[in-house]
């Protein structure tokens, strides 16, 4: 029996409750029933708590009366597919309990229900499996009552200047206009903004970023205190036990640029084994790093079994371990998996290279699917569809994929040989079935073409400069598309239909902006990474590791590796800017150590990075070293002329006053007695 309430999120502008005309001690219920594509399928009755199905104590009774109280095979009657029924009003008891009894003759829910008390969407509830109960009980919303729903700041994030993120529900009657938002570092002070001119009407959400970022002192653990006071300037709310909320934040090193370590000339490798098929590794086609540093592999599987994850936690590192583990819906959900890519919420993604992941020779309903990583949920029985948290089912024969943020994608299509942006906005929970929140739009008209469907073509987002990189196999070169530009046109041309599925948005871009990178010197070009102006890509035909300059387009070769090993498909640099790939006819993962770290450019032999925030600044800098001693490096900016404007001979202390210098792009000049280097620095 399900007990817990979810609060909905609402769109449209909702005006203050009302008590219609119900008498005293009453109040006005009613509900919205979503149907999926199989609507024949839904049964329910709305019931006092504690009343058996079929009791005869029934409320409302709604759906397919051939599926009944016994979920019975049905397949036809009842409600319509893709559809919401309103249903009621109706006048209940103030302070009673009622239970929504769902039943699905599949098996796997596909009912979503919303119920709303004094017109306002209280409860929201999503069914999942044969038989479930859903509770609410009858008790109108404060006047006032706003939550802190969820920070939105990384759990973790590199050394920089750190944006503090929530989420803000009002779960009140009355909209709010004007709320103060709050935080602390570790019980340190107090930052304190006010946010007006707002109208988050009763139950919608309003995402904000605190004006004042945090800017930490060094890698670590911290506690995020974020809460919301003073709405609508009336001090405390109704309900200050959901005002707060608290989250670990962890902060690490950037991934260093250490590509000229590996086009160095005069470098050796040592290229060891870090998982194979005694790990249960079996066909892998790509990996990537949790932002926890666990490495994730991806077994292709079989088409009607589906794929499976090799979890690899403390990756080449002394005690390592492994863990395989298959959704009990791989079949579907991650059907012949040509890609992950993990997200800065802890979520990941996959692809699927099959055409019909129902395999059933009817419309191909396939396309990506969204993933937690928490063990709790991951490959977990859900008691509906598997674990997975939300998929849609636009792209069979999907070829690649890679994370923008969030739930928000990028997918090799070699169905409609486009690429596609797929935001899964908010997920549907584990083993359940709402997309219409879901948007997908298409970037067409590159003449995309893959190899086959085995070699993949894999995508990665320069996420600072905003360029989509991929490989485009079949013509055998590299593209990239600028991600801020087009604009949403109409409909695209497939499904000729319109999308399989109701969505909030599906629609093609136009008069986006595309290059091509290289298309020289390439066979089956397969997996894809970038880190600054370097372009790796790898050659699964002879095994080949390609570096490209992209600063200028088109892009030059500046190195290649050559592993010798054909069948490489996936590559990713890691935490400490090295190379990992798979091989997918050896059944292994691969990571590559250069013999001498070369940092940046290979005048400069550094072992680690610097970090310099924020980024543009005003009044001061922090520069944070890692790993080196002050003694070996000297520190001084230069105008864009080149003149020195400041030295700064000793860095005892992170902070840097550059409040005297005018606004500007300047450099701060790192030396180490040896070699320099530099970085640049926007004063504002």
């Amino acid at each position: 029996m399900i007990k817990k309430a979810i609060f909905t999120i609402l769109i449209t502008i909702l005006s203050i409750y009302t008590f219609a005309q119900c008498p005293a001690g009453q109040t006005e219920v009613s509900m919205d029933i979503s149907t999926d594509g199989y609507g024949y399928e839904i049964y329910l009755e709305l019931v006092p708590t504690g009343s058996a199905c079929g009791s005869g104590a029934a409320i409302f009774i709604g759906g397919n009366s051939l599926v009944g109280c016994n979920a019975n095979n049905a397949t036809s009657g009842g409600y319509s597919n893709n559809t919401t029924i309103n249903a009621g009003p109706w006048c209940l008891t103030n302070g009673a309990y009622y239970d929504i009894l769902s039943r699905d003759s599949y098996g796997d829910g596909g009912a979503g229900f919303v119920v709303n008390i004094a017109t306002l969407p209280l409860y929201t509830f999503s069914a999942g499996a044969t038989s479930e109960t859903f509770s609410f009980t009858v008790t109108p919303p404060p006047a006032i009552d706003g939550s802190m729903q969820h920070v939105e700041t990384p759990a973790y994030v590199y050394m920089s200047n750190v944006d503090v993120k929530g989420k803000i529900k009002n779960q009140g009657s009355t909209a709010i206009n004007s709320i103060d938002v709050n935080y602390t570092i570790n019980g340190g002070t107090t930052f304190t903004q006010n946010l007006s001119s707002l109208n988050i009407a009763p139950f919608t959400t309003y995402d904000f970023t605190h004006p004042t970022p945090w800017y930490p002192s060094a890698i670590g653990a911290y506690t995020l205190d974020l809460w919301i006071s003073n709405i609508n300037g009336l001090g405390s709310d109704a309900v200050p036990s959901n005002d707060n909320l608290t989250k670990t934040i962890n902060v690490k090193n950037p991934i260093p640029n250490i590509i000229p370590s590996y086009t160095s000339t005069t470098n050796t490798f040592a290229y060891d084994i870090i998982v194979n098929s005694s790990n249960q590794v079996n066909t892998p086609r790509d990996l990537d790093f949790h932002p926890n540093g666990d490495l994730w592999v991806i077994n292709t599987g079989t088409e009607n079994g589906g794929g499976s994850t090799v979890k690899v936690t403390n990756p080449g590192m002394t005690g390592q371990s492994s863990l395989r583990q298959q959704d009990g819906n791989a079949w579907h959900f991650m059907s012949l998996p040509s890609g992950i890519a993990f997200s800065n919420n802890e979520n990941f993604a996959t692809s699927t290279s099959v055409f019909d992941a129902n395999h059933n020779g009817g419309t191909p309903f396939t396309g990506p699917s969204l993933w937690s990583s928490d063990p709790a949920i991951y490959a977990q029985p859900s008691g509906g569809n598997g674990s997975h948290l939300d998929m849609l089912h636009e792209s069979p024969y999907s070829m690649g994929i890679a994370s923008q943020e969030e739930n928000i994608f990028w997918l090799y299509d070699n169905n409609s040989h486009d690429i596609a942006m797929y935001d899964f906005v908010e997920d549907h929970g584990p083993g359940n079935s709402d997309h219409d929140d879901g948007r997908i739009l298409r970037y067409q008209g590159m003449g995309l073409n893959a190899i086959n469907t085995t070699i993949v073509c894999h995508l990665e987002l320069d996420k600072a400069k905003k360029w989509l990189y991929f490989v485009d196999g079949g013509n055998q070169r590299i593209i990239r598309l600028d991600i801020t530009t087009g604009v949403p046109g109409g409909g695209p041309s497939w499904p000729s239909g319109g999308p399989y599925e109701t969505l909030a948005e599906y629609k093609k871009v136009l008069g986006f902006t595309w290059e091509i990178v290289a298309n020289t010197g390439l066979i089956e070009p397969a997996g894809i990474d970038i880190i600054d102006d370097r372009l790796v890509v790898t050659d699964h035909s002879n095994g080949d590791i390609i570096f490209y300059d992209v600063s200028n387009i088109p892009a030059t070769e500046i190195g290649r590796l050559q592993t010798n090993e054909p069948g490489i498909m996936g590559v990713v640099l890691g935490p400490e800017g090295k190379i990992w790939y798979t091989n997918h006819t050896l059944n292994k993962v691969v990571k590559i150590e250069p013999s001498t770290i070369l940092l940046g450019d290979e005048n400069i032999d550094l072992v680690t990075n610097t970090s310099i925030f924020p980024n543009p600044a005003t009044d001061y800098i922090s520069i944070y070293k890692s790993n080196f001693s002050d003694g070996n490096i000297q520190f001084s900016i230069s105008d864009i002329s080149g003149k020195e404007v400041l030295q700064i001979p000793n860095l005892t202390k992170n902070t840097v006053d550059i409040s005297h210098l005018a606004s500007g792009l300047y450099f701060v000049n790192i030396d180490n007695g040896k070699y320099k280097t530099s970085k640049k620095l926007v004063i504002e």
